[in-house]
């Protein structure tokens, strides 16, 4: 009596190892993007001046930050961060401009303004009046961004999501079968937003008149049951 339950166990035993034998694993990738404008730029103004004097050096770049603050005022509680706390002074010697001339010393001061802008309609404004004081800056893709990146990254990594489960679900059709549960799933790289077309302004006379558009890429590696 024994032996034959014994038996009989066996044999639902074996019965599944075919069923068993049929069910697998699919390993594919997702991709998934979102371009997007930016709507947000960090600045950086720079004024410098240079002098025999460290004090008529230090008293220009005073005069023109003193312009600048004027200039800013109906902006200044739209400037994110804003600080001007970034002040040098040192002293550069130059070659003599004749032979056997002693080198000369001069005193070069600066003082350098960092803030970032929710609102690109003030860009203009901003480079046209530090170019007006004559303060240097550089404005270059990277300063751009968008205000939601993390929301960006999140809809660009939900449809590579997205994309796997249907790469699954297409596999699984082909082989009659169904996609199942998510075994492993990898997310590679960190949304790096790429420029597709950016302008770019120096100082001069310049102004931005096209920002550009950029994409946020994802990919994802995924492990399916095929059922």
């Amino acid at each position: 009596m024994n032996i034959r339950k014994r038996v009989s166990g066996l044999g639902v035993a074996l019965a599944l190892v075919p069923a068993l034998s049929m069910a697998g694993e699919v390993t594919l990738s997702g991709e998934g993007s979102v371009r997007y404008q930016p709507d947000s730029a960090r600045l950086q103004f720079t004024a410098s001046a240079e002098h025999k004097m460290p004090q008529q050096a230090t008293e220009q770049v005073a005069a023109m930050m003193t312009q600048w603050r004027e200039a800013i005022s109906p902006y200044q509680d739209r400037l994110q961060d804003y600080t001007d706390a970034t002040v040098n002074l040192y002293n550069r010697t130059l070659p003599g401009s004749e032979r056997g001339n002693e080198p000369e010393t001069r005193a070069v001061a600066s003082q350098t303004v960092t803030f970032h802008i929710d609102d690109l309609s003030l860009l203009n404004p901003l480079l046209e009046q530090a170019q007006s004081i004559g303060l240097n800056y550089h404005l270059g893709p990277n300063q751009f961004f968008h205000s939601d990146e993390t929301g960006l990254e999140r809809e660009a990594l939900s449809k590579a999501i997205a994309d796997a489960q249907s790469r699954c679900e297409f596999v699984a059709q082909q082989l009659q079968q169904s996609c199942g549960d998510v075994v492993s799933i990898t997310i590679n790289g960190g949304f790096r937003p790429i420029p597709m077309m950016m302008a770019e302004a120096k100082g001069s006379a310049d102004t931005v008149s096209e920002v550009g558009v950029r994409e946020v890429h994802a990919t994802v590696n995924a492990t399916f049951e095929l059922d």
